[in-house]
């Protein structure tokens, strides 16, 4: 027996299937539109959410790995929580009181060495345990600029 004469019932079948389910689908138009016209709508509306529901092409949350830091050594300032290369960090006269700040005053925003621009040259001269995070701060030196010497606590994280 040849290949085509394998495939010759299964075309057979398929075409049968078809004929039927068209068959049925015509004879529910006619006895039940309401119920047909929904299955139709409830198919339009399955495909419209399978086309319009995926794809995008959003960059994939950016990991950040978190460094060894130590004692002594000159990071530069860096928010791996910012995508914005003009956003700046503060640093803040103890750790973990970042939160107690509200900057909606503008004074606060434009204080003198209170914030600091990305790439900022700091040296660390020790770190503090948080939350059962070990060195979630470190109390830093600014290097440079008119706030050089300057100290204060930022985020471990904001150093890299």
């Amino acid at each position: 027996m040849s290949n085509e004469d394998k495939t010759k019932p299964s075309l057979d079948t398929a075409k049968n299937l078809f004929g039927n389910l068209t068959s049925a689908a015509l004879n529910l138009k006619e006895t039940k539109p309401k119920v047909f016209y929904g299955a139709v709508g409830g198919v339009a509306l399955l495909v419209l959410i399978a086309v319009f529901s995926g794809g995008e092409s959003r960059p994939a949350v950016q990991q950040y790995n978190k460094q060894a830091l130590a004692v002594g050594q000159t990071y530069s300032l860096k928010s791996p929580n910012s995508y914005d290369p003009n956003s700046t960090i503060r640093i803040v006269p103890a750790p973990g009181t970042l939160a107690a700040y509200d900057d909606t005053e503008e004074a606060d925003r434009t204080g003198t060495c209170q914030h600091f621009p990305q790439g900022t040259k700091v040296k660390v001269l020790r770190l503090q345990d948080a939350f059962d995070t070990a060195n979630s701060f470190a109390e830093v030196s600014i290097e440079g600029g008119e706030c050089n010497g300057k100290t204060g606590w930022v985020l471990s994280i904001d150093l890299q």
